[in-house]
């Protein structure tokens, strides 16, 4: 019997949305080179019959979805979980946002594995009705999944705190390497290939972007620093960072070309990570394979991903004392670069990756 795996939990392939999609992007399209049945769930905007098409040799299962932004999400995932119900084949959920819902798999006896992606419930951006809520899938993942991945060892280490540490198997992201790109995207852009540093993040308090730009611009660096980014005029925070800014910082916008991405990434002095909490973050990752030598906000999630092949700050004048040298020394970012792509082929290679879910998924196909 041909092995068959359903997944759940994102927007769908091909990827346009984020980290957990292009996982899953990935992950099919290996599984199915591998012979296996893959069939992913895909949220649609609008009304209408759920309807089914095959991309790459990935089955697509496509519902259509008339409400928007979260809400949307909450009833596409319970339409997603209630169609995986009706079959008894081997379920992955990516993200435990709804895990509530997957009560409807365990009593029907459908193996399922949840990856419990980060710790939502603790992001200061959220509200109370929000945090109660992802508190409380928290723990419903961990009880309803018949087994569980951290993307990161000490996710393990908050999940051991609900479920016993055999329940739980560490697996990280992976990212492609990036060996080369051309230099025309970031010439557009008006900065000179290795005379810049990039940040690629939300623009949130707890990706440290505030003191990242206060700490860059509190001194003539030579050098630009690209901040990737939805940045909003209405937003008190996104302005509080462009009025922080000295005439060497730029803001492009938000750029989901992955072939400029790529480029920006791969002729950048350094890459600038600023988040302060969650797992193995998939631009931290992406960073690592291109080579980047690594700037990163020093807490337990970076130092495991980075390792100690990275410079770390905490905070605007820890990461200001910690720019001058770096940029003074070439030889040292030349270092650190080696550093990074040296980590990201020991753990963060997708053959890596993909090659440990696949052997966690063969055990919890049905009859195993």
């Amino acid at each position: 019997m041909q092995k068959t795996l359903r997944i759940l939990g994102t927007r769908g392939v091909p990827a346009a949305h984020g980290g957990f999609e292009t996982f899953a992007e990935y992950l099919a399209l290996f599984l199915v080179d591998r012979g296996w049945r893959v069939i992913v769930y895909c949220q649609e905007d609008g009304s209408g019959p759920v309807f089914n098409d095959t991309w790459r040799g990935v089955e697509r299962v496509r519902i259509p979805v008339a409400q928007t932004g979260p809400k949307g999400t909450i009833v596409f995932d319970w339409k997603a979980t209630a169609h995986a119900a009706q079959f008894g084949d081997l379920c992955l959920t990516l993200g435990y946002n709804t895990a509530v819902f997957c009560s409807l798999l365990r009593l029907k006896g459908i193996p399922n594995l949840i990856n419990m992606d980060g710790i939502e419930w603790s992001r200061a951006k959220w509200g109370g009705i929000a945090k109660t809520w992802f508190w409380m899938n928290d723990w419903a993942g961990c009880w309803l999944g018949n087994h569980l991945v951290a993307d990161h060892p000490q996710i393990k280490v908050h999940l051991e705190s609900r479920v016993r540490g055999s329940k739980i198997t560490t697996i990280p992201y992976g990212a492609d390497e990036v060996l080369t790109a051309d230099e025309a995207p970031v010439r557009a852009l008006g900065v000179e290939p290795g005379r810049y540093l990039t940040v690629v993040a939300r623009a949130e308090p707890e990706n440290s972007l505030l003191e990242i730009v206060q700490g860059f611009s509190a001194a003539k660096r030579g050098y630009h620093l690209v901040v990737l980014g939805n940045y909003q005029d209405e937003n008190a925070y996104h302005q509080a960072i462009k009025s922080a800014a000295s005439d060497e910082v730029l803001f492009p916008g938000a750029i989901y070309d992955k072939t400029v991405v790529q480029a920006l990434r791969f002729h950048c002095a350094a890459y600038v990570h600023g988040h302060q909490v969650g797992g193995t973050n998939p631009s931290l990752v992406e960073a690592l394979g291109a080579g980047n030598a690594v700037i990163a906000h020093d807490n337990r999630f970076n130092r495991w991903v980075a390792g100690d092949g990275a410079v770390y700050f905490d905070g605007e004048a820890s990461f200001s004392e910690q720019l001058g040298p770096l940029l003074a020394e070439p030889s040292r970012l030349q270092a650190l670069s080696g550093n990074s792509r040296g980590r990201f082929l020991r753990e963060f290679t997708w053959p890596h990756v993909l090659a440990q879910y696949e052997d966690l998924l063969a055990r919890y196909l049905p009859g195993k």
